[in-house]
């Protein structure tokens, strides 16, 4: 009997999802007529208190895809410089799993941009960030990060959820799950997209901010910086006020009778998206509407109201860091250069580099950087041996050495952690890994990475996986 009206309950659900999505160009006007009517109240998270004190209320994450190469920017190494075109000692390399320099002559390429001592403590980094050198003081430069996957797609999610398989939950989702959020009309879980002018960027997947086996509410939400921020927001024209105002009525009427005849989570999950869509239909276009900026603001980042550039996007994460959202996610691509790394690497330098600057010192300056957490990261490294087999001078990929910075929410500030050999092939000095990173980043946001874990497929699944993970404890005031 149970069976059966469980096969006889599908048609329905189809059907009522169905007039929902209909409904869901009108919905914004009863928010407008009635707010208390659809007000979609914040998420609250499973963790109903934090084990440990908590240092970030929100996260930042500045994500480079492609792969910089670390050695051109933050990682200088004179011995490289010294044994530029001769071949890489075998003792380094023999053995080691490589991407496309797999079973080639390994030649040694020298750092091809001069760096700069920078901040109090005079730390190297490129001459080609001046900007982020001017807030060296503000940021821990890493220099030990290792990861397991040398190509794109697998780094990216071993990046965002601890694994290389797609399928889990990105580190966005196990955020927004344990922690819930702050804003009732905004989602928790934000990302913005840009790529860089030079040539084609590779393609970043939905899945890399996917909610996997966590409730579908806690999946990313992509905003466009350029045209309309989500896509099937907007109410369809010719659509009268009266016409709107009563199928309102009737859906809010079909939401309440299908919760009362079948409580299933993953519906009350959408009525719950849908009615936060309502309260976006009104607040996402004023909030990505970077006109009402001061022009100065603007300047700062080098920007322009809906040119889509990452500038753009970091001043678009302020504005939604303001407005509580939990975690803002930004991927700018075309990083990866295995060929053409003299001419292309400045350009997306020259791209990022005034905007992450501007991006922590507009936090300072209203009170969110010291419960702000920002990491810049990219998916790999970049390898000390020269790519010549694709035309002008390159890198390849690269998983045992990479580096990455952090500012805000309680990480020392003006400090440089771990270091690599000589050749900068390898961290050798306080390495870390992408699951010490994640359990770092939970442990600022007061949550013990090793507890929060769910049941899944007969396990206890955890962002920071099933091997040993370690808070970097260096890093932190």
């Amino acid at each position: 009997m149970m069976a059966q009206r469980v096969h006889g309950w599908q048609p329905a659900r189809r059907a009522f999802l169905g007039r929902l999505g209909q409904g869901l160009g009108t919905l914004a006007l009863a928010s407008l007529l009635r707010p208390a009517a659809l007000q979609a109240a914040p998420a609250e998270g499973v963790l109903k208190s934090l084990p440990l004190p908590q240092r970030a209320k929100r996260v930042i994450w500045l994500t480079m895809a492609g792969g910089p190469s670390q050695l051109e920017l933050f990682d200088p190494k004179p011995k490289l410089t010294e044994m530029d075109g001769r071949p890489m000692p075998e003792s380094l390399t023999q053995g080691q799993q490589l991407a496309q320099l797999q079973g080639q002559k390994l030649v040694c390429l020298g750092p091809q941009f001069p760096f700069e001592p920078r901040g109090a403590n005079q730390t190297a980094i490129s001459s080609l960030l001046p900007h982020i050198g001017s807030v060296m003081d503000d940021i821990c430069l890493v220099r030990s990060m290792t990861t397991e996957a040398i190509n794109h797609d697998p780094a990216h999610m071993f990046m965002n959820t601890g694994a290389q398989i797609a399928g889990r939950p990105s580190m966005g989702a196990w955020v927004t799950y344990g922690l819930g959020s702050e804003a009732d009309d905004l989602p928790a879980f934000v990302v913005l997209m840009s790529h860089g002018k030079g040539r084609s960027p590779q393609p970043i997947a939905a899945r890399q901010w996917s909610s996997g086996f966590l409730p579908s509410r806690h999946q990313g939400v992509q905003l466009r910086s350029q045209g309309d921020p989500v896509l099937y927001l907007s109410s369809p024209p010719g659509v009268s006020g009266r016409q709107q105002e009563a199928d309102v009525r009737a859906v809010v009427e079909l939401n309440r009778q299908q919760q009362e005849q079948a409580w299933d989570a993953e519906i009350t999950t959408r009525i719950a998206q849908y009615e936060l869509a309502f309260q976006m239909q009104t607040s996402v276009p004023q909030l990505v509407d970077l006109r009402k900026e001061e022009p100065r603001t603007l300047a700062r980042y080098g920007c322009q109201p809906g040119d889509g550039s990452f500038a753009g996007n970091c001043l678009l994460a302020r504005r939604l860091a303001e407005h509580g959202v939990r975690f803002i996610q930004l991927y700018h691509r075309d990083w990866d250069h295995h060929s053409l790394l003299r001419e292309e690497l400045p350009l997306r330098a020259r791209e990022i580099d005034q905007a992450c600057a501007a991006l922590i010192k507009d936090l300072q300056q209203r009170g969110l950087f010291d419960d702000t957490l920002i990491v810049w990261a990219g998916e790999f490294g970049r390898t000390p041996m020269s790519q010549t087999n694709k035309g002008p001078v390159g890198r390849d990929h690269h998983n045992r050495a990479m580096s990455i910075w952090l500012a805000g929410a309680g990480i020392r500030r003006g400090c440089v952690y771990g270091a690599t050999d000589e050749l900068g092939y390898a961290a050798v000095e306080d390495t870390c890994t992408v699951h010490d990173l994640h359990a770092t980043m939970l442990h600022q946001l007061g949550i013990d990475h090793e507890s929060f874990s769910v049941k899944f497929q007969g396990l206890d699944a955890r962002l920071t996986g099933v091997e040993r993970a370690h808070v970097i404890t260096g890093i932190l005031a």
